[in-house]
């Protein structure tokens, strides 16, 4: 089936995979974004108890997409893996740092007799869901602003600054996509909480801080994609690979792509309707709506970046090196396994949402709490 497929067939299908990665993730950065919530919304050890547990029978989600996504890189575009995780790799050795101390702290915070006290270990929960959001999004900012690297003609990359990615924060354009993945994530997490904890006072403080975090969320996001429609991008000549400046090209691209375009504005409406439903209609079933507009608004913006003879990873500092799904994938053989195993996905999907419901069957109080001998 997939043998009989183009080169250029199984690189744009491994785009649309990863691409579902990539949406998937930030979407689970609920989880994130309800840890720097902790002390907002729970005001006692109880209260706070409730929320690192509801959100720690979901926090490996979290972990286990975002390095599904990497994995997924690496097997279909390991030129990408090479350049970004290899070359920028200040940037990938910080996000990775703060996942790291998410694990450990979901794991030790209610140990008993522990030397650094459970404070400690929620503080740390606090700056992964910080500086775990925004650094992934201005990671991701790159995408479409470039960054500073050069390949030679064996493709071995070389980074132009010292600060190996980290320096995507001096642009500005990046930060904003950052800033707009942190207070997503946050609207998301305080819509979980309304979703998933029975508690009278969690309920309303939950609902104040999709409030507050949804109007910094939406400015942040709309500059972004503003600005995304009116800045240059890095159009590819289909039929000899240059790269070169375009004027207006991500315009261009959702025009010349009107499936795109409308499956982002419903994912737009998705999350405006999943904000609005919980603020005055009382929903609690807004994470559903919100979720889902996340997944299909992130899914399209990272097709706008790869599609329609676009570099998804642009380099600022030499236009031919920059990397497209054409020159930097894997070969037909390897994509046409890999496509194979794909198929398994939707069982995977599947045992995800069976596992899902059967934790969230019942919303968590405080009495559970005290019962479960396992609680975080």
């Amino acid at each position: 089936m997939f043998e009989s497929l183009s080169h250029l067939a199984l690189q744009q299908y491994w785009w649309v995979i990863v691409s579902l990665l990539g949406a998937l993730f930030v979407f689970l950065t609920f989880v994130q974004g309800g840890q720097t919530l902790i002390y907002s919304i729970g005001k006692t050890d109880t209260e706070r108890s409730l929320l690192v547990n509801t959100l720690g029978r979901k926090w490996e989600f979290t972990f286990t997409t975002l390095v599904t996504f990497g994995g997924a890189f690496f097997a279909s575009f390991p030129l990408f893996y090479a350049t970004s995780f290899g070359g920028a790799y200040w940037v990938w050795m910080a996000i990775l740092f703060f996942f790291v101390i998410q694990a450990v702290s979901y794991e030790y915070r209610k140990k008993p007799a522990n030397l650094l006290g459970a404070r400690t270990y929620e503080i740390f929960l606090i700056l992964n869901g910080a500086f775990g959001t925004i650094l992934v999004g201005t990671a991701v900012g790159t995408f479409f602003n470039g960054a500073m690297f050069s390949l030679n003609d064996m493709n071995n990359v070389q980074w132009e600054t010292p600060f190996r990615g980290l320096e995507a924060v001096l642009t500005f354009h990046n930060v904003a996509l950052g800033l707009a993945v942190f207070f997503l994530a946050r609207v998301l997490g305080a819509l979980y909480f309304i979703n998933s904890v029975d508690d009278a006072n969690v309920y309303e403080r939950s609902k104040k801080q999709v409030l507050y975090n949804a109007v910094p969320f939406l400015v942040f996001f709309l500059y972004f994609l503003i600005a995304l429609l009116f800045q240059d991008g890095f159009a590819v000549d289909a039929a000899t690979g240059t790269v070169s400046m375009e004027s207006y090209k991500y315009l261009h691209n959702l025009l010349a792509m009107p499936v795109v375009t409308l499956i982002l504005l419903v994912g737009v409406v998705g999350v405006l309707w999943g904000i609005a439903s919980s603020l005055f209609k009382a929903s609690q079933g807004g994470i559903w709506f919100a979720g889902g507009g996340t997944v299909l608004v992130v899914w399209m913006l990272f097709l706008v970046a790869g599609f329609n003879n676009t570099a998804f990873y642009p380099s600022s500092f030499d236009l031919q090196s920059s990397l497209t799904i054409q020159n930097a994938s894997s070969s037909h053989f390897t994509l046409t396994a890999m496509s194979y195993v794909s198929l398994f996905v939707p069982f995977v999907l599947a045992y995800i949402v069976w596992v899902w419901k059967a934790m969230n069957n019942k919303k968590i109080d405080a009495d559970e709490i005290g019962e479960d001998s396992h609680s975080y």
